[in-house]
């Protein structure tokens, strides 16, 4: 099935959603290194690129972001994840560790989304309801990783009813071709893979 991307990506109904681009994730002091220097040797720079260009045309641009208390009270400790996250990293309310990293060049245009709980922003914040509040049908996923959030975010997102796509230029996870094998392998399935200079193109025409 040939997709049309312009109609797809229009701005009249699309919003960016970065996922846990913020300083304890992807920042120089992340706590997983290795996740943290693979999303800024490209995903980060082509995020950078992206966002203007959305905005430009009128794209909405949501942020969501992880946070907990230092004590850990009402998050989850169900999965190794959980601990292996938290260890050595502050997110808590207001940290440097919660705040967007500097190259989103975070617009008051912009929504930011904190999330206390869950392993995806879709279940875990008003993503949902302020996307329809916007009008929004198709959602393009960027940030990390795609080891788990992203994979999580757009499988919600198409439970959910909402079109999505997915720049890869614009994801990360770890290892590099792992992150790869599941794009191609599972979420292009699920969501129209591009790339960044396809979508600031076609958002450069409008």
């Amino acid at each position: 099935m040939r997709i049309d991307l312009a109609e797809l990506v229009a701005p009249g109904h699309t919003a960016v959603v970065t996922q846990e681009c913020q300083g304890a994730i992807v920042g120089p002091n992340a706590g997983l290194k290795a996740l943290a220097y693979e999303a800024r040797r490209e995903a980060l720079p082509n995020i950078a690129r992206l966002l203007p260009a959305a905005r430009a045309a009128g794209v909405s641009v949501v942020h969501c972001v992880v946070q907990r208390r230092p004590d850990g009270l009402g998050s989850n400790h169900n999965a190794k994840i959980f601990a292996f996250g938290a260890a050595g990293v502050d997110i808590g309310p207001g940290s440097a560790g919660t705040q967007l990293v500097p190259e989103l060049d975070a617009q008051p245009t912009d929504l930011v989304l904190h999330r206390w709980h869950g392993i995806g922003p879709m279940g875990g914040t008003d993503l949902d309801s302020i996307l329809r509040n916007l009008g929004v049908t198709t959602i393009v996923a960027v940030g990390v990783s795609v080891n788990v959030a992203i994979t999580n975010l757009v499988m919600d997102a198409v439970n959910a009813a909402y079109r999505v796509v997915l720049p890869r230029d614009a994801v990360a996870g770890i290892p590099a071709d792992y992150a790869g094998a599941i794009i191609d392998n599972t979420l292009s399935l699920l969501a129209t893979v591009t790339t960044t200079d396809d979508l600031i193109e076609e958002w450069g025409r409008t």
